[in-house]
């Protein structure tokens, strides 16, 4: 059988009528790594191989010669990990070179998970220095190739486990969404990918940016994939008292989709203010409005020409990231004893860290006390506000979701970035609008361009809306079939 874009039922069908082991999948994955990530094509996805993947499918594969059934839900499933979760005994970058030599002693709550749930940790992936923009620009492994235009940006931070995925490099993923660091690779590479109601997923042992907006979250190349990892990560721990949130109802979303639900049984407002102007958006603009018209010929109930006034006023007077990101990292660095530097400054002031990731220099001036900052107060109570604004949307038009383009512009190329086409704070991503309103919201495949570029449609959803978001996306792609695989 072919293992090129493998689904977790269709292994696990070929695990049960022993057509296949988890140990030859693995390997298959590792000589696609090989001839495509630093060779061939040259992606630069990976960060590191766990050397020990070939002995957990050995593992998963003994099992289930013993025993006859999986070990789990995620039994011999290879999954491409964010540099952002900490691995016990396998490094832990945070994509930065500061931290090539950093070994964690303990798994980050999301891989005990995983492994619980019987899944393989392939390998980590690559991401800007310390999660923070949009690209995927890392002092480490330098730049992430889109594998659709080598010559374009694969997008950030999660852009080793969004590019991984579209080369087919691992089965399924994890990244981390803090402003859209899950949302634009997945939309830059033709994949899903879905930011949580904060705290679903614990975030220990994961390095933070913006402690309240961090979550964690599945990226996949279908629906049933994301949803199967999803229910294996959610849930209450105690070492984040956000999960809080996660009791006593979370989980079930693969089994949401085991009756399939029509387009026609959902409402969706389509926010004319997610929509850019000028030749870089024209092309997503498109792409976005043919899918709108097409829910429409399938049946979705769709209200048009919504809109969110002042939104760049709002996006600009709830963004918290120069004032709080110093803190978080530094808090989280400080109670690490092996860890190379022991706060954000030391970081700054040794200069190692990509000359694209201008956020940084931002963060640098951010206060040493956040709570006695009077700003940082500000803008976290203009997010209380714009999160009821938005809200009230929903709630006046009576919509499932609002859709709109998940990032506003085609992924840019290496040469724009380098002449500073864009900033941090000015790149024209619409994933904020939910990160910073304190929403769900999930990227899904919309389709290409004419000049054969993903773009994907965000879904922006209510609290704990994920079982809906995750039906509506499985109907979406029954019906328009987006996936497509890159040519490399």
């Amino acid at each position: 059988m072919t293992f090129a874009e493998l689904t977790i039922d269709e292994l696990h069908t070929a695990l049960r009528d022993r057509r296949i082991t988890s140990m030859e999948l693995v390997d298959w994955y590792l000589a696609r790594i090989d001839a495509q990530d630093k060779a061939g094509a040259a992606i630069q996805a990976i960060v590191t191989v766990n050397p020990r993947a070939r002995d957990e499918a050995a593992e998963r594969d003994r099992y289930l010669s013993e025993h006859g059934d999986l070990a789990g839900p995620l039994h011999g499933v290879p999954v491409l990990v964010k540099d952002q979760a900490e691995t016990a005994g396998l490094r832990t970058t945070f994509g930065s070179k500061l931290f090539e030599d950093y070994v964690p002693e303990a798994d980050a709550t999301v891989i005990e998970r995983l492994r619980a749930a019987g899944a393989i940790i392939l390998a980590k992936t690559a991401m800007c220095d310390l999660a923070a923009g949009w690209f995927s620009s890392s002092s480490l492994t330098d730049h992430t190739k889109n594998p659709y235009q080598p010559d374009r940006e694969a997008g950030g931070s999660s852009a080793g486990t969004g590019a991984g995925l579209a080369a087919d490099f691992g089965l399924a993923g994890i990244g981390e969404d803090t402003g859209g660091s899950i949302r634009i690779p997945a939309s830059f590479n033709n994949v899903f990918g879905l930011r949580v109601t904060t705290g679903l997923v614990s975030r220990a042992g994961f390095s933070p940016l913006v402690h309240f907006q961090d979550t964690p979250g599945p990226m996949g190349r279908t629906v049933a994939d994301l949803a199967r990892v999803l229910d294996a990560i959610v849930g209450y721990d105690p070492a984040d008292p956000f999960t809080a949130v996660a009791w006593p109802s979370a989980g079930g979303y693969a089994n949401a989709l085991d009756e399939a639900t029509p387009l026609g049984a959902f409402r969706c407002g389509v926010l004319e203010t997610g929509f850019g102007s000028g030749p870089d958006a024209e092309p997503v603009s498109t792409v976005i409005r043919d899918a709108v018209a097409r829910l429409t010929e399938w049946g979705t109930d769709i209200v048009a020409g919504l809109e969110i006034e002042n939104l760049p006023d709002w996006i600009a007077d709830t963004s918290v990231y120069v004032k709080q990101s110093k803190s978080d990292i530094s808090r989280f660095l400080a109670a690490r004893p092996a860890a190379p530097v022991h706060d954000f400054a030391s970081v700054y002031d040794s200069g190692v860290f990509h000359p694209f990731n201008d956020l940084f220099h931002g963060i640098a001036t951010g206060p040493d006390d956040i709570e006695r900052d009077s700003e940082s107060q500000r803008l976290r109570l203009n997010q209380e506000r714009f999160r009821r604004l938005v809200l009230n949307i929903f709630a006046a038009n009576r919509l499932d979701f609002l859709v709109y383009p998940t990032v506003q512009v085609i992924p840019p190329t290496r040469a724009e970035l380098l002449a500073k086409k864009y900033s941090a704070l000015t790149f024209p991503t619409n994933t904020v609008i939910g990160s910073q309103a304190g929403l769900p919201a999930m990227s899904i495949p919309a389709g290409f361009t004419r000049d054969g570029l993903p773009v994907g449609m965000e879904l922006l959803g209510t609290p704990h809306a994920e079982r809906r978001m995750l039906q509506f996306a499985q109907a979406w792609e029954k019906a328009a079939r987006p996936r497509k695989a890159p040519t490399l």
